[in-house]
């Protein structure tokens, strides 16, 4: 995994959902790099499409825990190390449900919500300290956990008729998470291909 990431990576596995597991990763980082100005909260977690009604608890709970408590945890946890670095960037990465809802996915489109509104109530709290803090939210990219559902019928229905890659969302995440965003902070950010604009 670290000769995939290069030379100056470290990498420490995680259960995004234990605050120990936080707590450890930053102090490894602090001890490899020093105090971390940029964290990109990316875990995430879906489920089949179910109806509302046979929905389980358990399932609506897990996706919940990965895809909106991590976050939280991961902003929880971090800034203690920014405020020391003098400020950061914390970028969230949501989703086109975070700004829109989701045809039988209760809990992902929750959880992708909550995402949204934690990053603004963050963003304000984290200005004075230099943090900025800003959500991503992509619409069909082209990754294993997708792959399945796009075809060439779906591209037709996106305004650019097709899919994201993973490298567009990157490079967006790449400038959210530079100063070259420094006057972002508290937004949200679509990458979706049009698709919401229908």
């Amino acid at each position: 995994m670290e000769s995939e990431l290069g030379e100056y990576t470290l990498f420490v596995k995680q259960d995004v959902t234990t605050p120990e597991d936080w707590q450890s990763v930053i102090e490894e980082t602090e001890k490899a790099f020093g105090p971390v100005n940029v964290l990109i909260n990316n875990a995430g977690i879906d489920v089949p499409e179910q109806s509302l009604d046979e929905y389980s608890e358990d399932t609506y709970r897990k996706v919940i825990e990965v895809n909106q408590t991590s976050v939280f945890l991961g902003m929880k946890y971090v800034v203690p190390s920014m405020k020391e670095a003098g400020g950061g960037s914390i970028v969230n990465i949501s989703s086109l449900a975070g700004i829109i809802g989701t045809y039988k996915k209760i809990a992902y489109t929750a959880s992708k919500f909550a995402v949204r509104g934690m990053t603004k109530a963050a963003a304000l709290e984290l200005g004075d300290y230099g943090i900025r803090v800003n959500s991503v939210h992509p619409g069909f990219i082209r990754t294993p956990m997708t792959e399945h559902l796009i075809n060439d019928e779906l591209e037709q229905v996106f305004p650019l008729r097709r899919a994201g890659e993973p490298e567009e969302v990157s490079n967006l995440v790449l400038f959210l998470a530079s100063e070259e965003s420094s006057y972002s902070t508290g937004a949200e950010f679509v990458i979706d291909g049009g698709l919401g604009a229908h």
